[in-house]
């Protein structure tokens, strides 16, 4: 059943492989090819590629009030379920003596990208800086596409949003080329190398993740957005195919998918899906997005198939249209984010729910999360042991040791119970 809602495999495969000529290429030439790139893909020539602080602040004064509000409400609400995602530190009394700390520790510096192409994301700036920021990460840089309407500057919304987070370092470079700017550095520019990469984009920006993984440490591949909708046959569908319009309109290679066992309800939807799509304003971009293969209307004979296949696909966005959506929310076990009930749309999502819309694609809610404060911690564990401790433990571990034919292992731990420097103990 899977296979006939298949994913845009090709066109993946085929940007890994230019993703990482323009990585390289970035790594090798460092600002002129980001220069060579942005006239290529952004029409943009001679645009300052480190942006000033005065364009950050000109963009801020430039805010309608309304956008203002809005953005600083946001930020509350997303600082608030973030703040939540930073685990406390745990002690571990093992034994007397032994104690094992579990702490949380921030990466120091991150590259955060924002995607500027077919629309604007000041929402993404807040999803990505704003966790760094309650994770304790103290360098954020940020980078976004110079945009030729814009003579080569930065679209002033997103500029806006990261100079009320209080971000300066800003760069305007794009795609792939920025994520390898971020993973390398760029000497010219005074680009320091990034430990995290993070921030959605389209299938070049994963790919290009994909292809320092191993350089930084990267968030999830966010490629193009995905929408599952379970519903049964008391659903609105006009509110369905407003959500799956609603997703369609970000790319056309969007996935916007309805898994129900309701033929009826599916007809509605098929029909509501026409107008909506008809009457937006990116009508062509979201014909294109549920015409592709990746889009589908999918009939099943029941809840507990409906359940399956949303798990097996593992969509970025699942949004649940049930009756008894609260009760069944625990059945949904894959999804990078479940919005639960026909109040809760992914726009909402999108913008000032509070959670993260910085989500996985492509299948990989199966095994890797949503953005979050913790993108930007490691788990690290510290052991501390006093001399009866270690003593408690002292023919273990050298048994161990003989048995992995490892003596020096312990030998080490013998040294510490041989002269007068050790305190004396009987075992």
């Amino acid at each position: 059943m899977l296979a006939s809602v298949p994913r845009a495999t090709q066109a993946r495969a085929e940007a890994l492989e230019t993703a990482a000529r323009i990585v390289d290429d970035v790594r090798d030439r460092g600002e002129d090819a980001l220069r060579e790139q942005a006239e290529k893909f952004d029409a943009v020539t001679g645009h300052a590629v480190r942006v000033p602080k005065s364009h950050l602040d000109d963009a801020v004064a430039a805010l309608t009030s309304e956008i203002r509000s809005a953005l600083e409400e946001t930020i509350r609400r997303v600082r608030q379920a973030s703040t939540a995602q930073v685990p406390d530190d745990r002690v571990t009394e093992i034994g007397p003596g032994a104690r094992i700390t579990q702490r949380w520790q921030p990466v120091q510096r991150v590259g955060v990208y924002i995607p500027g192409g077919k629309a604007v994301y000041p929402s993404s700036v807040i999803m990505n800086v704003v966790p760094a920021q309650v994770a304790g990460v103290e360098q954020i840089a940020l980078a976004s596409p110079p945009q030729h309407d814009q003579d080569g500057r930065i679209h002033p919304v997103i500029l806006a949003a990261a100079g009320l987070l209080g971000i300066t370092e800003v760069y305007a470079m794009g795609g792939a080329g920025a994520i390898g700017a971020f993973a390398w550095g760029v000497p010219g520019l005074d680009l320091d190398p990034v430990d995290v990469v993070s921030g959605p984009g389209n299938n070049y920006v994963a790919s290009a993740k994909r292809a320092v993984a191993g350089v930084v440490g990267t968030d999830s591949e966010a490629g193009a957005t995905e929408i599952l909708i379970v519903a049964d046959d008391a659903a609105d569908a006009r509110l369905i195919a407003a959500d799956l319009v609603s997703q369609a309109e970000h790319d056309e290679q969007a996935s916007a998918v309805l898994v129900t066992d309701s033929a009826d309800l599916a007809e509605r939807v098929a029909t509501e899906v026409e107008k909506f799509a008809a009457a937006t304003r990116h009508s062509e971009r979201v014909a294109a997005a549920l015409a592709g293969p990746q889009s589908a209307i999918v009939l099943v004979d029941d809840r507990a198939m409906a359940t399956a296949f949303s798990n097996a696909y593992a969509p970025e966005h699942l949004e649940l249209h049930l009756a008894d959506a609260e009760a069944a929310a625990s059945e949904f076990t894959s999804a990078g984010a479940v919005f639960v009930g026909d109040q809760t749309p992914v726009s909402l999502g999108d913008y000032m729910a509070g959670s993260n819309h910085v989500l996985p694609t492509g299948g990989q809610a199966r095994y890797a999360p949503g953005l979050g404060a913790y993108t930007f911690l490691r788990p690290q564990q510290v052991i501390s042991y006093d001399h009866a401790a270690l003593a408690s433990v002292r023919a273990g571990v050298v048994a161990l040791a003989n048995a992995e034919v490892l003596p020096a292992h312990g030998e080490a731990i013998e040294a510490r119970f041989q002269g007068a420097a050790a305190p004396a103990t009987t075992l």
